[in-house]
C-alpha cells in the first residue's frame, strides 16, 4: 500500500483507445483535468519520440496515484489498451490503486460479458491466437484470458456510464 507520503508524478493516468476518443471526449476530458489543476498522464503527451511506449506506459501506471479507464467502441480490440488494464488492475491488487471506469459508448454489460463490439474484438483476438502455433499460441491465449478476467473485474467498480447520454437519451 502506498504511504500518505507517497509523491506522485500524476494525479491521474488517463487510459483511452486512441482511434475512438482522442480527438473528441477523451480531449475534452485531459483539457479539464489540466485546467483544474490535475496533473494526468496521457501518452501523447508524455512519451517522447524514441521511447518505450510499453515501459514507458507502465512508468505512468506507477507513477499515477489513479487511473481513469474510458471504454470506447473499438478499447477491446486494442492489446495495448488490453494490456493497460491488466497492469492498472494488477497495481489495484497490490497497492489499493484507484481505478475509475467511464463507460463512454458501451455498457459495463458489454465490458463485463465481452458482448457487442467487445465480443467482436475477442473473435479476432482468437483468430490471432490461432494463427500462432506452439509456445507462442499458448502464450497469446494466456493474455486473452488476463484480458477477460480483467475486464470482468473492472466492470464490476463503480463507474462512469455515459453511453446513454453520448447519443443524447440520457435516461
Amino acid at each position: 500500500m502506498a504511504t500518505p507520503q507517497t509523491r506522485y508524478s500524476f494525479h491521474v493516468f488517463l487510459s483511452f483507445r486512441g482511434e475512438d476518443t482522442r480527438k473528441n471526449f477523451t480531449d475534452h476530458l485531459y483539457t479539464a483535468l489540466i485546467n483544474a489543476g490535475i496533473r494526468t498522464f496521457r501518452d501523447d503527451d508524455e512519451i517522447r519520440r524514441g521511447e518505450n511506449i510499453e515501459s514507458e506506459l507502465q512508468k505512468g501506471i506507477r507513477e499515477s496515484k489513479i487511473s481513469l479507464v474510458v471504454f470506447s467502441e473499438d478499447y477491446g480490440s486494442s492489446r495495448w489498451c488490453l494490456d493497460e488494464l491488466v497492469n492498472i488492475l494488477n497495481r489495484r491488487k497490490k497497492e489499493g490503486h484507484t481505478v475509475l471506469p467511464v463507460f463512454y459508448t458501451v455498457s459495463p454489460e458489454d465490458v463485463q460479458n465481452q458482448t457487442g463490439s467487445f465480443a467482436k474484438a475477442f473473435v479476432n483476438h482468437e483468430k490471432r491466437g490461432n494463427a500462432e502455433s506452439g509456445e507462442k499460441r499458448k502464450e497469446w491465449m494466456e493474455k486473452m484470458e488476463k484480458w477477460r478476467v480483467a475486464l470482468k473485474e473492472v466492470a464490476e467498480l463503480e463507474g462512469m456510464c455515459l453511453a446513454k447520454e453520448v447519443d443524447g437519451s440520457v435516461s
